[in-house]
């Protein structure tokens, strides 16, 4: 550890207690997976506990910002990071530099300053606007069930599909391609319910909010995995 003075460094229990009033899905889980992917890299005590500065502590909230109001892919809040460790400026969050569409919905902006863990909620002509895309696009999104809306709206989740899938395009990639990531999604959906269906059983209090922590978890643990299948395969495929 440095000589940073201990009485100023916090557990990873600490941060999470800091940091989940502004951001309600953050979890242990999420902490160490950021690390493991060089985002953050706090001090380890004798013991081998992680130890978090408050510099730590700003740089997860600046992380967890970008993901939730600005939909950044991780490799572009590496870069924003980077150029910040190097003492660059970084271009604003959200700006066509990130890859985006250089501005976001007015539900998206609204959102920005609602209550934490409230819904996003957005129109068709906002996701389209939003994402980038046309109708023809959306259309082929919700015909294979990609996308879906609830009454007149989508969600978060609505616009980076439609997002993501925007960006698959550009290499080729169809809407009619992503139909075995959906049947996996569904797959995977299926077994967290398995998994978390005894929590949900239980009548004592807190039993459903234990339960979605634990789904969280499980998901957050199922896109690690799919990721390091993922680029190993490809480095078989691409390693001489």
């Amino acid at each position: 550890m440095t000589a940073q003075p201990a009485r100023t460094l916090m557990t990873i229990g600490d941060v999470l207690e800091l940091l989940r009033p502004e951001f309600p899905d953050v979890t242990i889980s999420k902490i160490r997976f950021l690390e493991s992917e060089g985002l953050i890299a706090p001090a380890r005590s004798p013991a081998g506990y992680r130890k978090f500065s408050p510099a730590d502590v700003e740089r997860l909230r600046f992380i967890l910002t970008a993901q939730r109001d600005h939909y950044l892919p991780l490799r572009v809040i590496r870069r924003h990071l980077e150029a910040l460790d190097r003492g660059e400026p970084a271009p604003p969050l959200g700006s066509r530099r990130d890859g985006g569409p250089g501005r976001r919905p007015r539900t998206l902006v609204a959102a920005d300053a609602t209550a934490p863990g409230q819904a996003v909620r957005l129109t068709r002509r906002q996701l389209l606007d939003g994402a980038g895309i046309d109708d023809g696009l959306l259309a082929e999104l919700e015909e294979y069930g990609l996308v879906r809306r609830t009454g007149a709206y989508y969600d978060a989740e609505a616009l980076t599909v439609a997002r993501t899938a925007a960006a698959l395009g550009r290499f080729g990639v169809q809407v009619r391609h992503l139909r075995a990531a959906k049947a996996a999604a569904d797959r995977q959906v299926g077994l967290v319910e398995q998994v978390v269906a005894p929590q949900l059983r239980r009548r004592d209090p807190g039993a459903h909010e234990q339960a979605a922590e634990t789904a969280r978890e499980i998901a957050e643990l199922w896109v690690r995995l799919h990721e390091a299948l993922v680029s190993a395969g490809l480095r078989e495929t691409l390693d001489p």
